[in-house]
């Protein structure tokens, strides 16, 4: 085959570059970002560096994704809570602090038991206002709430100020509901009535009432504030119960339905 080689005769034309209107010369030979007779802007560093800044805020983005799900474990209302968890031994060891009888060291652990039973009424309501819910809040919640009651009662029951048979009651019911929700929870959420409510309100004013060392008229009002308690949580007890039972007939009648649904 004759003819002038491609290299000679200026490359191939799929090799040309075409030249600012249409035709092909020195200048639209030239690499593309740099300064040519055409008016061509130098850009090869530019592209090099927004490439080479892409690829890091690629490898950024993904750290910062990963540090903000990493910090969202750490919000407020879950600092409340771990604040909750880390009073519990500090309160048995005030409550238990001396003998346990020493109205000073009572005191202490009185105000340990009141600054966790208020960060309880805080933690939940920041989590649901600013959408700080996470896994850890749903399971260390209810925990810290049971490790300080419970820690409280079995205390004043160790030092004799207080029944067993009233601590049995408390504790039996909040785990017995504990277990009773799970149970239920594949047919629906038990909500939290005001009942409840205003049985862990009437239960932390009369167990602090037992931690302090009262005497008189004092005294004798925590006995009544107790058993107001123990009514309260026996009656919400029973209706979790009850409410427990018709959400599972409920959920067991919605799937026989479906059920028929399906096959006709």
């Amino acid at each position: 085959m004759t003819g002038v080689p491609a290299s000679a005769a200026g490359g191939s034309s799929s090799a040309r570059r075409t030249g600012p209107r249409g035709t092909s010369g020195p200048a639209a030979q030239e690499p593309a970002g740099r300064t040519t007779p055409g008016g061509t802007v130098e850009r090869d560093a530019g592209e090099r560096r927004g490439a080479t800044e892409g690829l890091a805020g690629g490898r950024g983005g993904k750290i910062a994704a990963a540090a903000v799900n990493q910090a969202s474990v750490w919000n407020v209302a879950n600092l409340l809570t771990m604040l909750r968890l880390l009073l519990v031994p500090a309160f048995v060891a005030l409550m238990l602090g001396n003998g346990g009888y020493d109205p000073a060291w009572r005191s202490f652990a009185w105000a340990a038991f009141a600054i966790a039973m208020i960060t309880d009424l805080f933690d939940g309501h920041l989590a649901r206002t600013y959408n700080l819910v996470t896994d850890f809040g749903k399971i260390a919640d209810p925990i810290a709430d049971k490790a300080i009651m419970g820690a409280a009662l079995i205390c004043l029951s160790a030092l004799g100020d207080l029944p067993w048979w009233v601590t049995a009651v408390i504790l039996g019911r909040e785990l017995g509901i504990t277990v009773l929700r799970f149970v239920v929870i594949r047919y629906g959420v038990i909500p939290a009535s005001r009942g409840g409510k205003l049985k862990t309100l009437t239960q932390g004013i009369a167990v602090g009432m037992y931690v302090l060392a009262l005497t008189g008229p004092l005294a004798t009002l925590r006995f009544w504030v107790m058993a107001v308690a123990v009514v309260l949580t026996v009656a919400t007890g029973l209706d979790y119960v009850k409410q427990a039972i018709v959400l599972r007939r409920r959920g067991i009648a919605d799937r026989r339905a479906a059920l028929k649904e399906t096959e006709a």
